[in-house]
């Protein structure tokens, strides 16, 4: 069963069960390049508030400015539910004062809408990658750290 979306989010796509993992976003319908898919919300916190909701494990925060990050783990922001890909189709754009998550390729129907998380080197081995692409780094880390991670592995 789909999970319901606000009105203005319901045309673009549907969550449901992911082979990545756990509930994805699928898209309704063709999805052209540069569309906004879906707007990131959040509680905008303290650069301090968010260090501190890290350690607690919260995965959903995101970085917004110099002194604040959007904390997505709010049962109101559907794409909190979007996963990684090595290989997206999407990525996170702040748009003002606002993040979107939007096509970067056109996507089709059915097809699960992903974007890079991007995360650093730090504790990246508490973040593998379940995407399956062909060009999977193995872990959620941004594509421009991928090759420290081959680095670290063959440096005694």
């Amino acid at each position: 069963m789909a999970a319901e979306l606000p009105a203005d989010d319901s045309t673009l796509c549907e969550f449901r069960p992911s082979p990545i993992h756990g509930t994805g976003g699928f898209a309704r319908r063709r999805i052209e390049p540069e569309t906004r898919v879906l707007q990131y919300r959040g509680e905008l916190v303290s650069k301090e508030e968010s260090l501190r909701r890290c350690q607690k494990n919260n995965t959903f925060l995101f970085y917004f400015d110099e002194a604040h990050d959007l904390d997505g783990q709010a049962a109101w922001n559907p794409a909190r539910f979007l996963n990684h890909s090595c290989s997206p189709n999407c990525e996170a754009r702040k748009l003002g004062q606002e993040i979107w998550i939007v096509a970067i390729r056109a996507i089709e129907p059915g097809e699960e809408i992903t974007f890079d998380y991007g995360y650093d080197l730090e504790d990246y081995q508490d973040y593998p990658c379940r995407c399956g692409s062909p060009a999977c780094r193995g872990y959620m880390v941004d594509t421009t750290l991928a090759r420290h991670i081959t680095r670290r592995a063959l440096d005694p």
